[in-house]
């Protein structure tokens, strides 16, 4: 029997695709931003509701946007060691809470990403 897809999930996933298609590296960067953000705040919704499966999912799409940032970082771009750090660290943390889930943590996660994609947006527009 065929399993029903949740709409929602479908209708991000085409949403996503969407976007990628065409996209210049910096719209990919903030895709990933919004991605970990969205994922993280779903995260802990989840957590709060005592819902594993939507927690575990949710974190393993921040871990594929924290990735997918690891592997854009230029390495010769002058900030690239510390945004592989930065991604490293955030990425061990999300991976630390599939196991042991840490709220605080999360936020700030999502919290620190937040303000640096939009600052990254501000700095494109101007």
């Amino acid at each position: 029997m065929l399993r029903r897809a949740d709409p929602s999930e479908v209708y991000r996933r085409v949403d996503f695709d969407a976007r990628v298609t065409g996209a210049s590296p910096q719209q990919l960067v903030d895709l990933c931003f919004e991605q970990l953000s969205g994922s993280l705040e779903r995260a802990i919704f989840a957590e709060a509701r005592g819902d594993n499966a939507m927690k575990s999912a949710a974190l393993t799409r921040a871990v594929a946007a924290l990735t997918a940032l690891q592997l854009g970082v230029d390495g010769e771009n002058p900030t690239g060691a510390a945004l592989l750090q930065l991604y490293g660290s955030a990425r061990r943390s999300v991976l630390d809470s599939a196991i042991a889930f840490d709220r605080a943590t999360m936020e700030a996660i999502r919290s620190d990403f937040a303000e640096i994609g939009r600052a990254m947006r501000a700095s494109a527009a101007a």
